[in-house]
């Protein structure tokens, strides 16, 4: 049986009586992008931590790599990369130089150039890291995470305050990694960026998975109701009944929400086009990741960062051992 990237089973971590992670069974195979979710203080950044072996676990089993992070062996963290969502590197040093000098710690480094080409800054390569725009340092903080050639990268947040051009080359960015082989744990916040990169994703809310699989599936998604509107023009004659039957009417606004949509539409568009009546505003829709993800978690977005919330419970800084 092949060994699976990432294993855990009934994964617990307390910070004085405040139970951070519950019980949380998870798995990533190799190859795979999965992408982690929730609202701040929800257990991401505790899971993601103790995965990496920066954190010790109360109970439960963990696999990474075949390996248990918590031994901390140097063989294990030679196989990871990890990408933070700031990395601080002396602004004097170019592209090539702080790439270099990052695979110099490893056995079989990525080479140089190579790394430089996956994340798009060829061009930057002889760039001091001063004069590289945000996107660019992103760019390179991704470089930074490969630079030892992983088989397992940790990417989180990748995409934090980028413009929706430099999201969407990140994206790709991400796909290339995967095409190289590349496994990948996302955390994010940008459903779109999840329905985009990730085949599976988790929802991780009160410190529980609450639900996992294929985007397009999740919180069953896939079998959801599908949502029609449209607004009549004052005056429009209405629909007959078959299909006024279908709806809620709060003026001029129809709604319904059904899983006979193909039908409905049907016998809607018909009596449309034979009446030369404007269907305003038709929309057809399904819940959306967002949608799906707000529900799962209450509504939950914000809030206190985790990070800070486990340091003051742990009594000492966030981010052990983990800053660059």
């Amino acid at each position: 049986m092949a060994i699976r990237a990432i294993e855990v089973k009934g994964l617990r971590k307390t910070y004085r009586k405040v139970e951070a992670v519950r019980g949380i069974d998870l798995h990533v195979e190799v190859g795979e992008v999965f992408a982690l979710l929730g609202p701040n203080g929800a257990g991401k950044t505790t899971t993601v931590e103790i995965l990496e072996g920066y954190r010790k676990r109360d109970a439960g089993e963990v696999q990474v790599l075949g390996t248990d992070p918590e031994t901390n062996e140097r063989s294990f963290k030679e196989r990871i990369g990890i990408v933070l969502q700031e990395t601080s590197v002396d602004p004097f040093f170019t592209v090539r130089e702080v790439i270099e000098l990052y695979g110099g710690f490893y056995p079989n480094p990525l080479p140089v150039d190579e790394a430089i080409e996956i994340v798009g800054l060829t061009d930057k390569a002889d760039e001091r890291i001063r004069r590289l725009s945000g996107g660019q340092q992103r760019r390179l903080d991704v470089a930074l995470g490969l630079a030892g050639n992983p088989e397992l990268l940790f990417l989180d947040e990748p995409t934090t305050g980028f413009d929706p051009s430099a999201r969407r080359n990140a994206w790709q960015m991400v796909k290339d990694l995967q095409s190289l082989g590349k496994t990948i744990l996302l955390t994010t916040h940008y459903m779109d960026e999840a329905q985009m990169l990730a085949g599976r994703v988790a929802v991780i809310a009160r410190g529980e998975i609450v639900a996992e699989g294929p985007p397009d599936a999740l919180g069953g998604r896939d079998v959801a109701g599908t949502k029609i509107s449209f607004v009549l023009p004052p005056g429009s004659p209405s629909p007959p009944p078959q299909v006024a039957g279908n709806f809620q009417i709060l003026g001029n606004s129809w709604r319904s929400e059904t899983d006979a949509a193909l039908p409905i539409l049907h016998e809607l568009t018909g009596w449309a086009v034979n009446n030369n009546v404007e269907l305003r505003s038709l929309q057809v829709s399904q819940p959306t990741l967002e949608d799906v993800y707000l529900a799962l978690t209450g509504g939950e977005r914000d809030g206190a960062s985790e990070s800070q919330t486990v340091a003051d419970l742990a009594g000492g800084k966030s981010e052990t051992g983990r800053s660059r």
